[in-house]
């Protein structure tokens, strides 16, 4: 249990951070992600559909692979800036879509390049640190005439990656890499081009709609069975990108001195996945390759690690210090990486609050390997969820089924209003369908003594993390309270969505009189 404040254990490894830095004193570090991509989209993660993910699959033979890994919010920037940070979003200050230009804290590019690391990005640049431009060693999202890459380009990714290790190795020092994949985000392959026009960037295998398999959060239909195969065919298209990038760092000759972490940000950008804190939002399919290390071709199901515990655990594989250790809201799981059990990792804390419209509709939850709950103090039976979902195909036809079909009304409610509360028991119900609060034919007694006592978990963990949502779910039957807060909510939103509008009339005007 997550009840006290971590302090980092920093592994030196016999080197002096103000002494240059052998590559072979500690690992090269080598994070990919993919974006908007559910876990059970990959074969090895149990994905449905066959082929989805050759060179992924390849890939978890060689490294280890986790299988109860979580982000902890479904949106990208909120999500990313919470992994590098350390810090949940209340702290880090990047709680949605908005820069924090002044953080009072270091984040993953700081702290590796203190250590020694050469530290390079490709892709989701403004995602990944409070604001930008940061301080990286290299930004690796144009070509060498300075002409910038397509976010879609396979092969770009892999010319990224080689330009990185050339760059690190011409510094004598190890590198701190990050590649972030553009697919499966929306535009899905073929999406967005005029007609006559055709997307160039053509995945290695491209799925029909009678090949995928409608997942159980979704309803089956044509439309989404159509916005489902342009999904697979862009998560194939990621792994081909994951492809030209493995190709990059075994043909630069440093694969056997580079530790490959990779994950997804969060889930499908469908309704029920994206933008939410469901399983399918979070459930992320980690996977460590470090060579010496790590045993090729396992699986951790023991440790419910989770994105707040990036930072720290490569904190001790990188040799880095932080100057405020015991301010980091994860811990270490780097003695997993070996195979060795660490305490500690029995359930994650999830954390939403803001979307890219700076609408404020805060979420909490909590889960274990067999139970999920939910807090949403937004949720008044009125106010509807922004999603980012909402523009996508498969939801508005969820909208217009919603008129004729009850089954897919009540659907479409719950993806409109949600409930105050949630418990889900994930182990059964992994697409999160039965609401066991609200369930007739429930066991009342156990589903409130597993409520009573997740609740209790998820308010001692907001209340170590100072989260202004700790009071609302010590007091959870108090709607005025709920409702007094979500007013400050309303209020901070208008104010930021007034800053918004207010820049880009700035911006208009300055059009204008250039």
């Amino acid at each position: 249990m997550r009840l006290v404040l971590l302090c980092a254990t920093v592994v030196l490894l016999g080197c002096s951070l103000n002494t240059p830095v052998r590559a072979s004193d500690r690992p090269n570090v080598l994070i990919v992600t993919v974006d908007d991509m559910s876990c059970d989209s990959i074969g090895v993660f149990g994905c449905p559909v066959p082929e989805t993910t050759p060179a992924i699959d390849a890939f978890a033979k060689t490294a280890l692979r986790f299988t109860k890994a979580h982000v902890l919010v479904g949106n990208c920037m909120p999500g990313r800036n919470l992994m590098w940070s350390g810090l949940y979003s209340h702290v880090n200050g990047v709680e949605g879509f908005r820069q924090n230009p002044e953080p009072d804290y270091p984040v993953l590019c700081d702290l590796a390049k203190d250590a020694g690391y050469f530290t390079a990005i490709r892709g989701k640049v403004n995602h990944s640190t409070p604001y930008t431009p940061y301080a990286w060693d290299a930004v690796l999202d144009t070509d060498a005439d300075g002409k910038k890459y397509g976010v879609k380009d396979v092969e770009s990714y892999g010319k990224s990656t080689r330009d990185a290790i050339r760059l690190s190795k011409q510094s004598g020092k190890p590198f701190c890499l990050m590649v972030n994949i553009s697919d499966p985000h929306k535009p899905f392959y073929s999406q967005g081009f005029k007609e006559g026009k055709s997307d160039p960037n053509v995945p290695s295998k491209v799925f029909t709609a009678d090949e995928v398999v409608v997942p159980g959060f979704l309803f089956d239909d044509p439309v989404v069975r159509d916005e489902l195969a342009l999904y697979y065919s862009s998560v194939r298209r990621a792994d081909d990108c994951f492809a030209t990038v493995m190709d990059a760092l075994q043909q630069e000759g440093a694969a056997e001195e580079t530790m490959v972490m990779f994950l997804s940000d969060h889930g499908m950008p469908l309704p029920f996945a994206k933008t939410q804190l469901y399983h399918h939002s979070t459930h992320t399919p980690l996977m460590v390759r470090w060579p010496g290390k790590t045993e090729p071709g396992s699986i951790d199901d023991q440790h419910m690690v989770s994105a707040i515990d990036f930072l720290p655990t490569l904190i001790d594989v990188m040799g880095m210090s932080h100057p405020t250790p015991d301010r980091l809201h994860g811990q270490s799981f780097a003695p997993a990486l070996t195979g060795q059990s660490v305490d500690g990792f029995g359930y994650v804390i999830k954390q939403y609050n803001e979307n890219s419209g700076r609408w404020r509709q805060p979420m909490r939850g909590i889960q274990t390997s067999q139970w999920l709950y939910l807090y949403n103090p937004w949720s008044d039976g009125k106010r509807i969820f922004s999603t980012a979902t909402n523009g996508t195909n498969t939801a508005r036809r969820m909208a217009v089924l919603a008129r004729s079909n009850p089954n897919i009304q009540r659907r479409h409610d719950i993806y409109q209003h949600r409930t105050v509360e949630e418990l889900y028991f994930v182990s059964n119900d992994p697409d999160c369908r039965v609401n066991l609060l609200e369930h007739p034919t429930a066991d009342r007694a156990k589903v409130q003594q597993t409520v009573d006592k997740l609740r209790e978990q998820l308010a001692m963990e907001l209340e170590r993390i100072q989260d202004p949502v700790a009071p609302l779910v010590r007091d959870v039957e108090n709607a005025q309270l709920r409702q007094q807060y979500m007013q400050r909510q309303d209020q901070f939103g208008d104010q930021l969505r007034g800053k918004k509008r207010k820049r880009a009339n700035q911006k208009k005007s300055s059009t204008k009189a250039g």
